[in-house]
């Protein structure tokens, strides 16, 4: 009998992603691109990095989960699951308790509440800004002019404290150029875009309890972690391969449909 295979795939609005699982519900291979213009050409190259990842694996992937802002475009999908959804799904997967989850998108921030049963219960998303986002940070890069792949580890040289007063990405970069006219560190306007990102998240939600954070910001600025775990004085937890907790939710939701 020919093994059976499970696969979420996340279309971001920035990053597609994509996890598939065996019928153990073990992780057996990954994959991530840019969304681009095209998002199903996007969550089809995922798909196909995937299968090719394991040799069993048949060509035509049946046996599909869709999430994320583009997932109406996987049209071989058995069904589309909301984002928060599969967040919560994969988080708890991680770590059964109650939890605060903290998402941090290219797009948009969620704030999802699961109970100890694994149940969501509530949820805030910030979406109509880029306040607090990935985006909010790769325009900080660009004004800059560093790789945004660079931005923590600029900002970790940081030895002073400067604030940015504004959320707002247009007001931020008029901060930025006053503070870049009076002479202050670069490292410390990167820390300050940081502390941007976690002032906007503390006060989108109280953040009680567990908290665990995912997302690619998370998974590539580990300096967002930390700022957040000093904000609420408590450990922060982050699972493995953050960046891909939607798509890992979205593939359990497909295992147990």
């Amino acid at each position: 009998m020919a093994e059976r295979w499970f696969v979420g795939v996340d279309i971001g609005a920035s990053v597609t992603k994509a996890v598939l699982l065996d019928e153990t519900g073990n992780v057996r291979a990954r994959a991530c691109r840019n969304s681009g213009a095209d998002f199903l050409a996007a969550a089809q190259d995922c798909l196909q990095r995937v299968a090719a990842g394991v040799d069993s694996v048949p060509e035509q992937l049946e046996r599909i989960v869709a999430t994320g802002y583009g997932r109406g475009s996987v049209q071989q999908a058995l069904s589309r699951v909301t984002e928060i959804t599969c967040h919560a799904r994969g988080c708890y997967e991680s770590f059964p308790q109650a939890i605060t989850i903290v998402d941090i998108g290219g797009q948009d921030n969620k704030v999802i509440a699961v109970t100890a049963e694994g149940d969501r219960h509530n949820f805030k998303m910030n979406r109509k800004c880029a306040a607090g986002t990935g985006a909010f940070l790769e325009e900080i890069a660009g004004r800059l002019d560093t790789p945004l792949a660079g931005l923590s580890e600029l900002a970790d040289r940081a030895t002073g404290h400067v604030e940015l007063g504004s959320f707002c990405t247009v007001f931020a970069k008029t901060e930025l150029l006053r503070l870049i006219a009076q002479g202050t560190p670069v490292p410390e306007i990167a820390k300050a875009a940081f502390r941007s990102v976690v002032k906007r998240i503390v006060e989108m939600d109280p953040l009680a309890g567990q908290v665990v954070m995912t997302g690619g910001v998370v998974a590539h600025h580990r300096i967002v972690v930390d700022l957040v775990s000093d904000a609420i004085g408590r450990e922060v937890l982050v699972p493995d391969h953050a960046q891909y907790t939607g798509a890992y939710g979205a593939a359990l939701i497909a295992r147990e449909a």
